[in-house]
């Protein structure tokens, strides 16, 4: 199967998707930080408790805005994280078209690939060691004598360097970008080859806001299915605060064993629902915001055609 191909400028994808990352990030953050604390929770003789009842939780010991814990760090990444998803995903997309001006699925989920490891290495890594450590303190928000150790996406980045190190900002980078890679590869195939069949079957090129939102959800659900295990070992390897002489590898390797050794195999797939219900509905979102303001912005009268122009 192939799709045509559609014009489109590097700076609208920037634009566009820095703008659909925003939007996610505020609608969605506090599902994330669920699904972090129900992954770095561990057994002490009694049941973990359920999504929703670490979302309670968190709220009832903490306060509300305790959900919001490490929004900062994703909304200091998301915008670039975003606009490079996009835009790279686009010019790895422009580079595997066909000579008669199509694509086919393969070489689209390569394009996918490319763009989540291109934001994994640039952007997603550094953020999420920031994120993970900031929704992993246990404080109330409410009480102002209870003073956490990172008081906010700077300053913990800042204490992380400074005490561990710079690379211990790309702790976990090879996860990292294999969970991107396949979140990505997945997600545009999916989404861009459902969006063609309703393309078709409309024959029109914008769809309804709300079937872009319906094939964002199903494409963002199939991400995490697919490699979760990998995600809950980056996050108890990006939360760790110690410094080891073991490569990469090795720890990855003894996390993933002690997990399953301690835990069952059950345990790799710890918040897999909140992050389903994290990443379906946000890439809902992400892909509505994403079409509106490209379709806005690649317009005739837009400021950005007009400069382009």
């Amino acid at each position: 199967m192939s799709a045509q191909k559609k014009k489109g400028t590097s700076l609208t994808d920037l634009i566009a998707g820095g703008t659909a990352g925003l939007f996610e990030a505020l609608c969605c953050h506090p599902l994330d930080t669920v699904k972090v604390r129900m992954q770095l929770y561990r057994k002490s003789g009694k049941k973990p408790p359920g999504f929703l009842r670490t979302g309670i939780n968190i709220v009832q010991k903490e306060n509300f805005g305790s959900l919001y814990k490490g929004l900062g760090a994703v909304a200091i990444g998301i915008v670039p994280k975003m606009a490079l998803r996009f835009s790279s995903y686009e010019f790895y997309r422009g580079l595997l078209y066909a000579p008669d001006g199509t694509i086919t699925t393969g070489n689209t989920f390569i394009a996918g690939v490319g763009a989540g490891i291109t934001e994994a290495v640039m952007v997603v890594n550094p953020m999420e060691v920031v994120k993970i450590r900031l929704q992993a303190q246990h404080h109330s928000m409410a009480d102002p004598l209870d003073i956490p150790k990172y008081r906010n996406a700077p300053h913990a980045a800042y204490l992380i360097v400074k005490e561990e190190g710079f690379k211990t900002l790309y702790r976990g980078v090879s996860l990292t970008a294999a969970r991107q890679a396949t979140n990505q590869g997945v997600n545009f195939t999916v989404y861009s080859k459902i969006k063609e069949k309703l393309q078709k079957f409309h024959g029109t090129e914008m769809l309804p806001a709300w079937e872009t939102s319906l094939i964002g959800l199903v494409s963002g659900a199939l991400g995490p299915l697919s490699n979760a295990p990998l995600d809950t070992i980056k996050t108890r390897l990006q939360k760790t605060t110690y410094a080891s002489n073991e490569s990469g590898l090795v720890r990855i390797v003894k996390i993933g064993k002690q997990l399953v050794k301690e835990e069952g195999t059950a345990a790799l797939y710890k918040g897999i629902t909140p992050r389903i219900m994290r990443v379906a509905p946000g890439q809902a979102v992400t892909f509505t915001v994403y079409e509106f303001i490209k379709e806005q912005l690649a317009g005739d009268n837009s400021p950005v055609a007009k400069k382009l122009g």
